[in-house]
């Protein structure tokens, strides 16, 4: 029996606009599968191999890169981060949707690797909004606060290379508004029908 191949979600936005839950509800739904990334971090107590994170030595994920198998990969704090290209290729041929949340870099490079992929943004209501949830987290000094905010405006300025944006002021509504994107996207047209049809009426306009 055929099915319909998956799509790739990527949601992005400043570190405070919900990503996490809305991805956790967005896999509430079986159709929906997160990507793991592989990393060349140790794992933290309870982190499990292929679940968390595919953890991998340096020279493992360096051949991955030279093999091109990273939709998008990154240096943090000297380990390696990416999102292996032939794992989400894999689910989304099983016709399920793939979920990524990563951060706007990361998100324009699956767009340059995967035109098709569907790019979310999400917007904090405000800048002293965005301040208060993350001062109301308790777990970040107020210097790593700033450096936050100003990664936010740097990163909202890349908002137009999305597809699509939604702003957070209500966790609810805006988990509903991600759906209903989900669900709009699974009934597109592919744009490669198009062609098809219009060959069919220039034949019947011929043979009038």
């Amino acid at each position: 029996m055929s099915h319909n191949k998956g799509k790739l979600y990527v949601i992005s936005g400043p570190s405070g606009t919900g990503k996490g839950t809305i991805c956790a509800e967005l896999l509430k739904d079986a159709g929906n599968e997160f990507s793991v990334s592989m990393t060349t971090r140790g794992p933290r107590e309870g982190e499990v191999h292929g679940k968390d994170y595919y953890f991998v030595s340096r020279e493992e994920f360096l051949e991955n890169v030279d093999k091109g198998n990273f939709l998008e990969h990154a240096t943090v704090f000297d380990n390696f981060y990416g999102t292996p290209k032939d794992m989400v290729m894999k689910r989304l041929d099983r016709g399920r949707n793939v979920i990524l949340d990563i951060d706007v870099q990361g998100g324009l490079q699956v767009k340059a690797a995967m035109p098709e992929a569907i790019l979310i943004f999400l917007l904090p209501p405000s800048l002293t909004e965005l301040r208060q949830r993350l001062e109301g987290r308790k777990t970040e000094a107020p210097e790593i606060i700033e450096k936050r905010l100003s990664k936010a405006l740097e990163e909202i300025k890349f908002i137009g290379e999305y597809d699509y944006y939604i702003v957070n002021d209500d966790l609810e509504k805006a988990v509903l508004e991600v759906k209903s994107i989900v669900t709009a996207e699974a009934a597109r047209v592919p744009e490669k029908v198009r062609p098809i049809i219009r060959k069919y009426e220039q034949e019947q306009e011929k043979g009038e």
